[in-house]
């Protein structure tokens, strides 16, 4: 891929394409007309097995995107910390949030991990309760500069002041309109999981022990195969159960839609350097972030949701699969403690150590947290 397809496909993850001068005006212009997430949902319940511990290892922090309701600390405060479950700590993935206005583009991107480091040392300042924020930091940098990331990367490492964990990358490529638009912003080029330059940045993340995010839609899946075994040094964390996509021409047949999907995670789950997050399905893919759906149980989310994540976690088995909970994104299906309650449905039947792996343990080993043994509960 070369630079002016990145630049193109770069802008998905929010990096800033106009003069700084023009910042402060947008900046405005998005709070002027910001929406608001409903709250209540409207779908609140109390905790199921509230003591058991949870590591949150998928969420994000933004502020200012037009038509995109703010998620900042106070909202991480009233959501995940107040859901009455036991979330213990968090990792926050990349989302293209607070890059820097200046610089060399490709260090701009550290702006980011420079923000949410803030954040997470507000949470573990204790101030805000046992519930420790952004333990792990997964940031971003551009993967089609090949051996050019290193630089970025130790910048990363240095801002991330011992918290970056790893980076992301997603490969969202589709034919068909999502998001509401013919072509959404977070469509990357095709071919890109195969392209040189990109597999060696990606490489290079061995070096300093940093793990790989990545996404993709499940007709992608045998691609994602290719990458990972090109690249068996590095540990790659696949995002939202590899991806499936359920709308479109895919709605129409919904047997075959789920066949696809398995046979491609079949296939992945043979490489052992990969795991997997399991969530990221209450997202709407024919509508825009912020879109909310109608207020819904855990009870029925569980049966819709169930055939996915029982069959990845057979395919994986506990020990590389991570309850996620994709906040705020999946808000639009339901509320934070509602998506959890959802969860210890689909695992009713699950042992404790079962239950401590996909919960908490997981997420600890893979983004090598340190435990957090104070409750979180009320």
């Amino acid at each position: 891929m070369d630079r002016r397809s990145f630049l193109a496909a770069g802008a998905v993850a929010g990096l800033a394409a106009s003069a700084t001068v023009s910042a402060p005006i947008a900046a405005k212009a998005a709070a002027a007309d910001a929406p608001t997430w409903p709250n209540p949902r409207g779908d609140e319940e109390p905790a199921l097995e509230p003591a058991l511990p949870i590591v949150d290892p998928h969420h994000h922090l933004w502020d200012l995107r037009p038509g995109v309701p703010r998620f900042l600390f106070p909202e991480v405060l009233a959501d995940i910390g107040g859901c009455g479950h036991n979330i213990q700590q968090t990792v926050f993935i990349e989302c293209g949030s607070m890059y820097r206005a200046e610089g060399p583009r490709d260090m701009r991107f550290v702006g980011e991990v420079e923000f949410v480091n803030g954040v997470a040392a507000q949470s573990a300042s204790g101030l805000y309760g046992p519930m420790r924020v952004a333990s792990g930091i997964v940031g971003r940098v551009d993967f089609t500069t090949g051996d050019a990331v290193k630089p970025v990367l130790e910048a990363l490492l240095r801002a991330g002041d011992g918290r970056l964990r790893g980076t992301r990358y997603n490969a969202f490529n589709t034919d068909i309109p999502v998001m509401g638009m013919e072509r959404a912003p977070l469509i990357t080029p095709k071919g890109l999981l195969a392209d040189a330059k990109f597999r060696e940045g990606a490489a290079a993340l061995a070096g300093y022990s940093l793990t790989l995010d990545t996404g993709c839609y499940h007709p992608q899946l045998m691609d994602m195969v290719a990458f990972v075994s090109a690249l068996p040094n590095v540990t790659i964390i696949l995002n939202h159960v590899g991806g499936p996509l359920t709308i479109g021409r895919y709605r129409n047949n919904p047997a075959e839609t789920f066949a696809e999907w398995k046979k491609g995670m079949t296939e992945l789950a043979k490489r052992p350097n990969v795991a997997v997050k399991v969530g990221g399905l209450g997202q709407n893919w024919d509508y825009p972030i912020g879109h909310v759906d109608p207020a819904s149980t855990s009870v029925a989310l569980a049966k819709k949701w169930k055939p996915w994540f029982e069959t990845t976690i057979e395919l994986f088995g506990v020990q590389r699969c991570m309850f996620e909970s994709n906040f705020p994104v999946d808000k639009t299906a339901c509320s934070y403690g509602t998506i959890w309650n959802t969860f210890k449905r689909i695992t009713a039947g699950a042992s404790t150590d079962e239950k401590a792996a996909l919960y908490a343990g997981v997420a600890r080993k893979y983004y090598r947290l340190p435990v957090q043994t104070a409750s979180a509960t009320p």
